[in-house]
């Protein structure tokens, strides 16, 4: 079987944003939130068989996965 190609969300807030990725097959993934001076806060998550929904509950988009990139690029 083929492995599914990550999903990339996000949400902007008053003074941030968050970024999602999310492996579908193993529920892995990791965020990222972005502040306004810059900083970027990396975490790596486990998630469970309704991340999507929470995900979408949530007001979180689609994403496209090279603003995800770039901004994962600058904490590396």
């Amino acid at each position: 079987m083929a492995k599914a190609f990550p999903q990339y969300l996000k949400r902007v807030f008053d003074d941030y944003q968050v970024l999602v990725q999310v492996d579908p097959d193993t529920f892995a993934g990791v965020e990222l939130i972005v502040h306004p001076d810059g900083k970027i806060e990396k975490t790596e998550l486990e998630f469970d068989e309704e991340i999507f929904d929470d995900l979408a509950e949530d007001e979180f988009i689609n994403c496209n996965v090279l603003e995800f990139q770039l901004h994962l690029a600058k904490i590396r």
